[in-house]
């Protein structure tokens, strides 16, 4: 793996702590871990690690909070996006689609095998490393799609997406009219089967993506039913 990737696994529970970095470490990532919400902010500002994994039950500063923080600092310093995995013990949509909104990059529900929390973090900090320089997107009728910036704008309008929703687009852009299934794009954009992460992740962010680009249809994205999602013309 090179050097060593740093995790910070955020969470209340020692025991959870505990086996999460056991498992980690014996698969070669330097881990670090942090009981609450204060304690993962000074971490996160003091360490700089690679990938934090964040409970969202915590005491204090609870974790959508930390979330919330870390991307606003990132925003305001135009840092790159801390790769971050969250963890709930509560399986509610609300609790996903709110963290994906904050920038999660995956999430996770307890109880969980910590096998499979490594192979995610692998897939995480995979898509999180800098991507090789890409080649010129198609150009798509009032839409513009800077790769190398990452900033999107219609029509002159700046849009604002996450980093996952402008990665999604951006595969879209480059493959105009080509109709993907929600396995391929987690596969193509995620770079994770679907056994790792669930499609509906897939919808939720073609549902933001289409709101913020066209708030008043479906004039890029297009659903194909039965099948999934193109970019128009």
């Amino acid at each position: 793996m090179g050097v060593p990737y740093r995790v910070l696994i955020v969470d209340d529970d020692e025991r959870v702590r505990t086996l999460v970095s056991w498992q980690l470490e014996a698969e070669g990532f330097t881990v670090t871990q942090a009981p609450d919400g204060a304690a993962a902010l000074e971490r996160i500002g003091n360490d700089r690690p690679d990938l934090v994994v964040l409970d969202l039950s915590l005491p204090g500063v609870g974790g959508l909070d930390v979330l919330r923080r870390v991307r606003d600092d990132e925003k305001a310093s135009g840092s790159r996006e801390l790769a971050v995995i969250v963890l709930s013990g509560r399986s509610g949509e609300t609790d996903r689609i709110v963290g994906l909104d904050l920038g999660a990059d995956d999430y996770l529900v307890k109880p969980f095998s910590p096998g499979e929390l490594a192979a995610r973090a692998r897939s995480v900090l995979r898509r999180s490393a800098p991507p090789p320089a890409p080649s010129p997107a198609p150009v798509v009728d009032g839409l513009v799609v800077d790769e190398p910036a990452r900033e999107v704008s219609v029509d002159g309008r700046a849009v604002e997406l996450t980093a996952r929703e402008f990665d999604l687009l951006a595969f879209l852009t480059r493959h105009p009219r080509q109709v993907f299934t929600r396995s391929q794009l987690l596969e193509h954009v995620w770079d994770a089967a679907p056994e790792w992460c669930s499609e509906a992740t897939v919808t939720e962010h073609v549902h933001r993506l289409r709101g913020k680009l066209d708030p008043a249809g479906d004039r890029f994205l297009r659903t194909v039913r039965g099948v999934g999602y193109r970019l128009e013309t």
